[in-house]
């Protein structure tokens, strides 16, 4: 019998997906080297953090610049339980050559937000609170990515009601497109494939074009345990919400009943 285009098309990534889970089973490599702990120390990782060095993971991976230049020295710093995952994500915007400018670790900007924005790196771990507030950041528990700041901005309106844009430049990309090269628009439904289910673009406000997060409830959960099992739960997460995309299609709002329900 002929598979519907629909359905065959939302199982794509479940087929996808199951090299992604045998690969995150395989995958011994867990846990910041003494090196990097004492550089993540030194710069980012401040006393009290939800996450240790052994909780972390630092990512490598090939892209493509904004020129379509082949760079093999992109890295990202993530909690280890989603590190294939992130992985995944990473290989395939190389396979598609959707366009980092960069991505180094916060280290290289001593955990500054605001200067690793302003070079347009993509990052995550940085051991801070959200954005104009108190609260923890998911990007502390290595559990948030920002790709593409300058194209993606950070969008608020401040006291009188005028928006504001981090990083200031990011202004020339407030209209939104679809095809815009880098546009986060374009990726969603990947990062959502690989467990990061939250996309800031959904926000009212503010608006954060740029940020992939799972849920806090998530985060505190896989924090509190070991990296094995963390990963568990994190993959329980992933299945539950491509099951629900392939039960109940692709519009936008079954994609984000999906994300709130495996969430």
């Amino acid at each position: 019998m002929r598979m519907p285009v629909f359905r065959f098309a939302l199982l794509l990534p479940l087929l996808f997906g199951a090299a992604t889970f045998a690969n995150a089973q395989s995958s011994g490599e867990q846990g910041l080297d003494s090196r990097q702990c004492a550089a993540v120390r030194e710069r980012v990782l401040q006393p009290g953090a939800p996450v240790n060095c052994q909780q972390l993971q630092v990512v490598r991976f090939p892209y493509v610049d904004f020129d379509g230049k082949r760079h093999e020295d992109g890295e990202i710093m993530v909690m280890a339980a989603v590190a294939p995952q992130v992985k995944a994500i990473f290989e395939e915007l190389f396979k598609r050559r959707f366009p980092l400018a960069q991505a180094r670790l916060m280290e290289h900007y001593q955990g500054n937000d605001d200067a690793s924005m302003a070079d347009n790196n993509t990052s995550a771990f940085n051991d801070r609170p959200i954005t104009g507030g108190k609260a923890i950041s998911l990007h502390a528990y290595g559990l948030a990515i920002d790709i593409n700041p300058l194209q993606n901005p950070y969008v608020q309106r401040d006291a009188q009601g005028r928006l504001e844009y981090s990083p200031p430049a990011g202004q020339a990309f407030a209209q939104r497109t679809a095809e815009r090269q880098g546009g986060s628009e374009q990726v969603v439904e990947l990062f959502a494939q690989h467990g990061f289910l939250i996309w800031g673009g959904d926000w009212k406000k503010p608006i954060d074009y740029q940020h992939f997060q799972v849920s806090r409830k998530l985060a505190e959960r896989m924090a509190k345990l070991p990296v094995a099992e963390a990963r568990r739960v994190f993959e329980d997460s992933i299945v539950a919400y491509r099951s629900c995309r392939n039960a109940h299609g692709s519009q936008l709002k079954t994609r984000k009943a999906c994300a709130t329900a495996a969430g």
